[in-house]
C-alpha cells in the first residue's frame, strides 16, 4: 500500500509491548527487553539465517525460525482457508476439521497453519515441511506449535477486555542463547490479527476490502503465480484521505482501549469502528 497510517507505527509498538508482557506473565518466553516510548522497542538480537543457503542447522541457537505460525478461532467469509480447500491445496484433514465450518462460526478448536518467512513470496506449507524448513526437532516443533495455542489464549483475553473478538491472528517464533523457543516480533496488533466488534473489522481489514473492489487481489496472486518479484509489482492507487483518517482514528482508539492509557486522547472505540464502516461503504458504493 502506498499510504502511511498516521500514528501506526506507535500504535504498533503500544499494543505489542502490552501483549508481549501479557504472554510473558502467562509463561511465553519473549524477546521483549524494554519500550522506550513512544515506538522503539529493544529486544533480544537473533541470527537469521536461511535453510535455502544451508546456513541453518538442528540445533543452532540464537536465531529466527523461518516460519510464520497462523491461528485461526474462527473463518471469516473470504477467509484463504475456503479458497485453498476449493483448490484442493490443503485438506479438512491437514487443517484438524472433520466438516467444512461455516464462515464466522466459533471453531471447536484453533486451526493452526504454517507459511514460510524468508521466501520471495510467502507460501502455506504443511506441518512436517515447515519443520523441515525450520531445521527443529519434534520437541521444538511441539513447543511452537503450544507456544501459538497459549499466545493465542492471551490476545483473546486482551481482546476481549475490549470487547472484540480475536478472529485469527500471526505469530513468530526464534530460539534464544539457551536453545529455548520464544515468540518474537510482535503480537496482538491490527496488523497480526483480525479483531471484530459487533461484527465489524477492527484491523487492517477494511483496507483490503477497499482495494478488493480495485481488483487487486486477483493482479496480485497473478503476478504471484507468475513469479514476479514483489519489487517490479505496480504500486495500487493511494487510499482516499477520509479513509485513511478514519482508520487511523480507529488504530488509536484500539490502542487505547488494548493499552488501557490515553495517549492520543481518541473517541471511544465502537464509534471509531463505525466511522470505518460508514466511509467503506461510500467508497465501495462508488466503486
Amino acid at each position: 500500500m502506498p499510504d502511511q497510517i498516521p500514528d501506526k507505527g506507535e500504535v504498533i509498538a503500544r499494543m505489542a509491548v502490552a501483549t508481549l508482557r501479557e504472554a510473558a506473565k502467562a509463561g511465553v518466553p519473549t524477546h521483549l527487553i524494554a519500550f522506550d516510548p513512544p515506538r522503539s522497542i529493544n529486544v533480544r538480537l537473533l541470527n537469521v539465517l536461511d535453510p535455502a543457503r544451508d546456513e541453518l542447522h538442528e540445533g543452532d541457537r540464537a536465531r529466527l525460525v523461518p516460519l510464520q505460525v497462523i491461528y485461526r478461532n474462527m473463518l471469516p467469509p473470504g477467509a484463504s482457508v475456503y479458497r485453498r480447500l476449493a483448490a484442493g491445496n490443503v485438506t479438512l484433514e491437514e487443517l484438524g476439521l472433520k466438516t467444512l465450518p461455516e464462515a464466522n462460526t466459533w471453531l471447536e478448536q484453533p486451526i493452526i497453519e504454517f507459511t514460510t518467512k524468508l521466501e520471495e513470496i510467502d507460501r502455506f506449507i504443511p506441518a512436517d515441511e515447515a519443520r523441515e524448513i525450520a531445521r527443529l526437532d519434534a520437541g521444538d516443533f511441539a513447543m511452537v506449535r503450544e507456544l501459538t495455542l497459549h499466545t493465542n489464549a492471551v490476545v483473546c483475553g486482551l481482546a476481549a477486555r475490549s470487547g472484540l473478538i480475536c478472529a485469527d491472528g500471526k505469530v513468530e517464533f526464534g530460539i534464544d542463547d539457551d536453545g529455548r523457543i520464544m515468540l518474537v516480533d510482535v503480537a496482538g496488533t491490527p496488523d497480526e490479527n483480525r479483531f471484530l466488534l459487533a461484527g465489524r473489522h477492527v484491523s487492517k481489514q477494511p483496507l483490503r476490502d477497499y482495494y478488493l473492489t480495485h481488483d487487486l487481489e486477483r493482479q496480485v496472486q497473478q503476478l504471484v503465480a507468475a513469479g514476479v518479484p514483489r519489487e517490479k509489482w505496480a504500486r495500487p492507487e493511494r487510499l482516499p484521505a477520509n479513509l485513511l483518517a478514519a482508520v487511523a482514528e480507529m488504530y488509536r482508539a484500539l490502542c487505547e482501549s488494548w493499552t488501557g492509557e490515553t495517549v492520543w486522547g481518541a473517541r471511544p472505540l465502537d464509534e471509531t469502528v463505525e466511522e470505518v464502516d460508514r466511509v467503506l461503504i461510500r467508497h465501495l458504493a462508488a466503486a
